[in-house]
């Protein structure tokens, strides 16, 4: 388990006692709230007796990956050789189901198997915090969007009043998501399904619902049969036009704008799109439909819709983000931070069991490495480093 970060730290030993009474206040009410929803008294108390605040997850509230780490860190880590080289295997032993639900919901079986890369590295990623205890934790002393997380709670007392999922199945991310594809108790309720025929809805331990599910999710969120997300594209030298992923124009009139495939000829194929520049007009340029939005949909990031799409066009065969990033640091694939962290054991640091995964011990590591290598202190598990290290 990773230790509290200071702030963290601090938040829960200044406020630790009147917390305690202020949750037990909160979650009194969160009792009648799900009562007037429908949920049983039996069941809340059942599924939260002994439940106390989780304060860690109001740090993980605030430090969400999608947003603050740099798209080229995102992307080396989410869309590494190790990950096309798992799915691809994926693809070929699920090929069955694949394409039954190919045939059910429309959405192609690389995208599909994309997002349960993504979400939990095809699976292997399990567990995580029990769903009640982050939600109520959240809803009570989260500093937002406590309404929502309070309906997330709720949602999840129905999955187990209902029978879908036991309790103790019920663990996930600090935000509620859980399962193979990382649904949100809410988005369970709406849209999962029963795929393999046993009268439940477990995204936990059926393949084939988790897959499913996921293709129904798209399907819902405005997925187009037989479109492509988009592709790479290259700008007209000191381009000043429009961009942004809503901001969609026809194929044509990117066409006019100057704007080519990477190879320079015509752009084509493609529905009405926008001009995605995730590091601005000095990095990678994507035109992207509808299909990208749908993925979007999913996480509400344009770096993770991004990973989706060039984790499924890998999984294709295609390449993956070929212009270059702007920056002189690069990102890291997991099995290179692996190797980082068994450089810093190497030398004498602890960082645990090198996996890796960068947490708080790594990042120490790499800051007390930087000094006394002469590079700026950032903890950031980078290509100078990692170098630096050989």
């Amino acid at each position: 388990m990773r230790a509290f970060s200071l702030s963290a730290a601090l938040l829960f030993s200044a406020a630790s006692l009147p917390a305690q009474a202020d949750f037990a206040s909160c979650v009194a009410g969160l009792r009648s709230a799900a009562i007037s929803a429908g949920v049983s008294g039996s069941t809340f108390d059942r599924v939260m007796r002994g439940v106390e605040p989780d304060m860690k997850v109001i740090e993980l509230m605030q430090n969400q990956p999608e947003f603050r780490t740099p798209i080229w860190d995102y992307l080396a880590t989410l869309v590494d050789d190790q990950k096309v080289s798992e799915g691809r295997a994926l693809l070929s032993k699920h090929a069955s189901l694949l394409g039954r639900i190919e045939q059910a919901y429309g959405v192609d079986r690389h995208t599909v198997v994309a997002v349960w890369g993504v979400e939990s590295d095809y699976g292997q990623i399990a567990s995580g915090r029990f769903l009640p205890q982050s939600l109520s934790t959240v809803a009570c002393f989260g500093p937002r969007r406590r309404d929502f997380f309070r309906g997330e709670l709720i949602s999840t007392l129905k999955i187990i009043e209902r029978g879908d999922l036991a309790a103790e199945k019920l663990r996930g991310s600090w935000a509620g998501a859980f399962g193979h594809t990382q649904f949100i108790p809410s988005t369970y309720l709406r849209l999962a399904v029963d795929f393999d025929g046993d009268g439940k809805r477990d995204l936990v331990d059926s393949i084939p619902d988790a897959l499913a599910s996921t293709a129904n999710y798209l399907k819902r969120s405005g997925w187009i049969t037989g479109a492509s997300w988009g592709y790479e594209v290259k700008l007209p030298a000191g381009y000043s036009g429009p961009s942004g992923r809503t901001n969609k124009s026809s194929i044509d009139s990117w066409a006019s704008r100057g704007i080519t495939r990477l190879d320079g000829g015509a752009v084509s194929g493609l529905p009405a799109a926008g001009l995605l520049l995730p590091a601005g007009r000095n990095g990678p340029a994507f035109l992207v439909t509808k299909n990208f939005d749908a993925a979007y949909a999913y996480n509400a990031a344009e770096s993770y819709a991004l990973a989706i799409s060039v984790l499924s066009d890998r999984l294709r065969g295609r390449p993956g983000v070929r212009a270059a990033w702007p920056t002189d640091d690069r990102g890291l694939s997991r099995a290179e931070r692996k190797t980082l962290q068994e450089r810093l054991v190497a030398r004498g640091y602890d960082v645990g069991k090198p996996d890796g995964a960068i947490g708080p011990l790594t990042r120490a590591a790499i800051k007390d490495v930087e000094a006394k290598l002469g590079l700026p202190q950032t903890g950031r598990p980078g290509g100078k480093v990692f170098d630096a290290l050989r």
